[in-house]
């Protein structure tokens, strides 16, 4: 198992509840404009379905530190 894909399963929780919260206020915001407001469980589904490809950049951006971090020491 690779560094990266350690790192993606380690912080896919933490992506995917941020993604999650972050679609739950951008509906409540969208409320203003007269959308309605997304329900709390499809929130939570498309912050798991958000959060992987948002976790795989994380996990990547921060693989590439650690490389580059070992590279030179």
């Amino acid at each position: 198992m690779t560094r990266m894909t350690r790192l993606m399963l380690i912080l896919y929780p933490f992506g995917a509840g941020a993604m999650g919260i972050n679609l739950f206020f951008a509906s409540l915001i969208g409320t203003w404009i007269g959308w309605p407001a997304m329900p709390p469980v499809w929130s939570v589904i498309g912050g798991a379905i958000l959060g992987l490809p948002a976790t795989w950049v994380f996990s990547r951006h921060i693989s590439n530190l650690m490389d580059r971090a070992d590279a030179e020491s």
